[in-house]
């Protein structure tokens, strides 16, 4: 089997799962699960095995789901990012933008940096500008 293959099968399985998993009556599920196990306390006597399943269970579901979402999250980071890419080419806006993904931290503080000044700069004249509208219309 090839490497595509077994990726876009993980793929499909990951979405599917994260949706899955994001509904309401999967959260209501999960809660009714945790009452049926807590009501089933008594019948076994709150034994070290009793709270063993409950554990063991959780511990599972938790270490796969990290896997499954994470997958989902990073498909879902990777098409916004294209998407923004291609905004960016296609519009007026300064390429300079495209993979900035890829820059150090640092990197990207000191562009964050520069756009808050050079947007400052942008409210600066808005601002003025509406500003002299008031003095001509009063």
């Amino acid at each position: 089997m090839s490497d595509n293959v077994v990726s876009k099968g993980f793929s499909k399985f990951a979405t599917t799962i994260a949706d899955l998993s994001g509904k309401p009556a999967t959260f209501v599920f999960a809660v009714a699960l945790v009452i049926a196990w807590a009501a089933s306390g008594p019948v076994f006597d709150y034994s070290e095995n009793w709270q063993l399943v409950i554990n063991t269970s959780t511990t599972i579901i938790t270490f796969l789901m990290v896997f499954v979402l994470q997958n989902s999250q990073n498909r879902d980071g990777k098409a916004l990012q294209a998407k923004l890419d291609e905004l960016i080419l296609s519009s007026q806006a300064q390429n300079k933008f495209v993979g900035i993904e890829k820059l150090d931290e640092q990197e990207l503080r000191e562009m964050s940096r520069k756009l808050a000044e050079k947007a400052e700069c942008v409210e600066e004249v808005a601002q003025e500008k509406a500003d002299e509208r008031e003095r001509k219309s009063a």
